[in-house]
């Protein structure tokens, strides 16, 4: 069951990037160049004593932000890690709210669902607990190397979850004819319009319960998401057809994409949607890094040499997944 429903999928993911590909360029989840901002900016939030070290990795922080996405469709297990369609558990019925159907705990819900199930429609809550743990591991054995990667990709899993379209079966909008939305959103608005954004959030938070953490703020991404499809869908009835798309020149590509007025108009109706959802991201995850240092017992990051080498020899043989055995890519971004 879990493979079947899994390659359906990661199936629609392989037809939706080569449209994308073609049309907007290339995005993955909060596309990369959001990805690798959150991680940067995260490090800003962190206190006197983590942020020298973080500080003085912040290139690898950033590089590394999307290594999640670049395994996704080489490694088994990967893809479900970055999203859970939590409407899937509503069945169809009106007014449900899947969030009172699904148990936060990982061994209840595997009770109530199976594993199979959880797995098919998506494990981002509970990975992100997983990664918190794996963290204060590495912290607590001062294995700088496994500090930096799981930092890194830790960073990634929290972004993903703030996103409106990592939460839902209609990923894409494939199901109200909205083809090309998750891109659109997480990707080519952040490029836009991140310079405008506010990025001081503070400092970062101990949190006592990092999988409840985690949850909330994917029920609070979840619930944005009505907004995310019915502005578009709005926008989109009464904005003049032949001024939804434009060509734009990147590199020596010219390409097809949203265009810069429409773009604005749904940036406009949203009313800083996206930056708060970036905000809520760069604050989470400097607090979950902190968190897991906290409980390592806050050990003394001055003076680890990480072999910065030897993380990305080990990432590349990661990647280096031939091409007839990578895995089917589902319709997402």
């Amino acid at each position: 069951m879990r493979k079947s429903l899994l390659n359906k999928r990661v199936l629609a993911w392989c037809l939706i990037v080569l449209c994308v590909f073609s049309s907007i360029g290339p995005v993955h989840a909060w596309g990369f160049f959001a990805h690798r901002r959150i991680n940067e900016l995260a490090i800003y939030t962190l206190p006197t004593e983590m942020f020298g070290f973080y500080k003085e990795h912040r290139d690898f922080l950033s590089e590394h932000a999307v290594d999640p996405d670049k395994r996704r469709y080489g490694v088994e297990g990967e893809a479900q890690r970055h999203f859970i369609d939590i409407d899937h558990f509503c069945d169809g019925t009106p007014h449900c709210n899947p969030f009172l159907k699904m148990p936060r705990s990982w061994f209840e819900a595997v009770k109530l669902h199976s594993e199979d199930t959880l797995q098919a429609y998506g494990i981002v809550p509970w990975h992100i607990h997983v990664m918190v743990k794996r963290l204060t591991k590495a912290f607590e054995s001062k294995d700088v190397n496994r500090i930096l990667r799981t930092s890194a990709e830790l960073g990634h899993y929290i972004a993903d979850a703030h996103v409106p379209l990592h939460t839902t079966e209609n990923y894409n909008g494939q199901m109200t004819n909205q083809k090309g939305i998750h891109g659109f959103w997480e990707s080519r608005l952040p490029e836009l319009f991140e310079n405008d954004y506010d990025f001081f959030v503070g400092k970062a938070q101990y949190v006592e319960k990092p999988l409840d953490f985690a949850w909330d703020f994917v029920e609070d991404s979840h619930w944005a998401l009505d907004s995310v499809l019915r502005f578009e869908k709005e926008l989109t009835e009464s904005y003049p057809s032949d001024q939804k798309y434009s060509y734009e020149e990147r590199g020596r590509v010219i390409i097809n994409t949203y265009s810069e007025g429409f773009s604005k108009a749904y940036h406009e109706r949203l009313n800083g949607q996206v930056e708060r959802r970036m905000r809520e991201s760069v604050i989470d995850v400097g607090s979950l890094w902190y968190t897991a240092w906290v409980n390592a017992g806050q050990p003394n990051l001055d003076n680890l040499d990480a072999d910065i080498d030897s993380i990305k020899e080990e990432i590349a043989k990661e990647l280096d997944v031939p091409e007839q055995n990578a895995l089917k890519k589902r319709e997402h971004e």
